[in-house]
């Protein structure tokens, strides 16, 4: 998705205006209250910062991950620390 955006003047700085098409592809709705800003090889990047709730969703998910995995390798997680 490639599209032309005009900067805006707004008080002493300049605003980028994104629509909601943009603002669809990167998930970003009103919910989200940061966005991590990058400038790498010439390029702008912007992306969501995970707020609070679904950072810690993504950690219950890994907990549950690491879990199972427990679970399924105990036998031979045993093993190993025998040798």
């Amino acid at each position: 998705m490639e599209k032309g955006k005009k900067l805006i003047k707004h008080g002493n700085s300049w605003a980028l205006i994104l629509d909601k098409a943009l603002l669809n592809a990167l998930s970003i709705d009103p919910e989200t209250s940061k966005v991590e800003i990058l400038i790498k090889d010439g390029q702008f990047i912007i992306k969501p910062v995970a707020s609070a709730k679904e950072a810690k969703t993504r950690e219950d998910e890994l907990d549950e991950i690491a879990q199972r995995i427990m679970e399924k390798y105990d036998s031979v997680f045993k093993n190993l620390l025998k040798n």
